[in-house]
């Protein structure tokens, strides 16, 4: 049975789901000395459309040793651009969204700057960022919660969103965006920034193994008693 949303089982729900990946995955801890500005959080995003994390990290690194600033990125020719991104999936893409995010980001601050986030609640720095182009619900929140704002945002990706609706946790056919506005509010309120994100990475890691788009493996997934379909399925 679905779960009415606001309700207080999914909060447990989350609870007592974090603890089970952690004993099937171990800890994802970052340490604050790996926190990266909110700028560089921007651009490995908006770059790493069906890239690897590791390979998104690496090229936005080569661009800040080749450029040593985001605005000469912005003004750097895009037919450069498309070459020092090749490793990603799709380079043409990812340059020519670098280019438009990080010119419009310029036009509108005068720089390649969000200093400005850190005087805003986390609703509004998200929806200023989801103003630049290309950046979407997902990119928004990995710029506020996975860099030095370090705000208790979410991020929901593929692989997260299909496994809370597997799970019952938010409705079946929600966007990314409909998605983060149903858990949101139902997020444990003792959780941290920093557990926001470990809980992200964790459930990436079973999207990655057990519950994939065309297949699942209830019996093999950590989630399985808390899960809906996992306990359909083992009926």
């Amino acid at each position: 049975m679905e779960l009415p949303l606001g309700s207080e089982p999914r909060t447990e729900i989350l609870r007592r789901l974090q603890p089970l990946l952690i004993q099937r995955f171990g800890r994802i801890e970052r340490a604050a000395a790996e926190w990266r500005r909110s700028e560089w959080v921007l651009v490995q995003g908006v770059i790493g459309a069906r890239t690897k994390s590791e390979i998104s990290n690496a090229a936005t690194e080569r661009l800040l040793a080749r450029y040593g600033r985001w605005e000469a990125v912005a003004a750097a020719p895009l037919e450069e651009l498309q070459v020092d991104l090749a490793t990603q999936t799709y380079p043409n893409m990812a340059a020519q969204r670098l280019k438009d995010c990080l010119t419009d980001l310029v036009e509108r601050r005068g720089a390649a700057d969000l200093s400005h986030l850190e005087g805003m609640g986390t609703d509004a720095a998200m929806d200023w960022l989801e103003q630049l182009p290309g950046v979407g619900r997902k990119i928004a929140a990995g710029v506020v919660n996975a860099s030095t704002l370090d705000r208790k945002a979410l991020v929901v990706d593929s692989h997260h969103r299909r496994i809370l609706q597997r799970m019952g946790l938010v409705p079946a056919k929600a966007n990314t965006a409909r998605t983060y506005e149903a858990i949101t509010p139902v997020m444990p309120p003792e959780w941290s920034a920093a557990d926001y994100d470990e809980h992200h990475l964790l459930m990436k890691k079973i999207g990655q193994s057990t519950c994939r788009p065309a297949r699942t493996d209830c019996p093999e997934c950590p989630a399985q008693a808390l899960c809906r379909t996992g306990r359909q399925g083992e009926e």
